[in-house]
């Protein structure tokens, strides 16, 4: 059972609408595929309710699910985009500044081997 925290209870609005939308594409993916939710649910190795609530996009399923659903009708390609350093100037301008992963004290471990 999801933690009780204010993304599962109310989620931005950007991130609700988001979630709906990815859980309506992937219910128009499974009936494409002619796919039937106790199926899919069995090739996942999950509840059929589950399903349903990726389905609905609800906030508290696990990404886990999200990205099965993804892989099992063949759209796990896609990815690969998401979140990619290479595709995001913001993400590379602080990579390039950031000098050690976390800030270092006496005695602490740091990047200089």
């Amino acid at each position: 059972m999801p933690k009780n925290n204010t993304v599962f209870r109310a989620p931005p609005a950007e991130v609700e609408n988001a979630l709906k939308q990815l859980g309506t594409r992937l219910r128009t993916a499974r009936l494409a595929r002619n796919l039937s939710m106790d199926h899919v649910a069995a090739k996942l190795g999950v509840g059929r309710r589950v399903i349903a609530t990726a389905e609905a996009g609800k906030a508290g399923t696990a990404v886990g699910v999200y990205v099965g659903l993804l892989w099992l009708y063949g759209l796990a390609a896609q990815i690969d985009d998401v979140a990619d350093p290479a595709r995001d100037e913001t993400t590379m301008r602080a990579l390039a500044q950031r000098s050690n992963a976390y800030p270092t004290s006496k005695g602490a471990l740091d990047n200089d081997f």
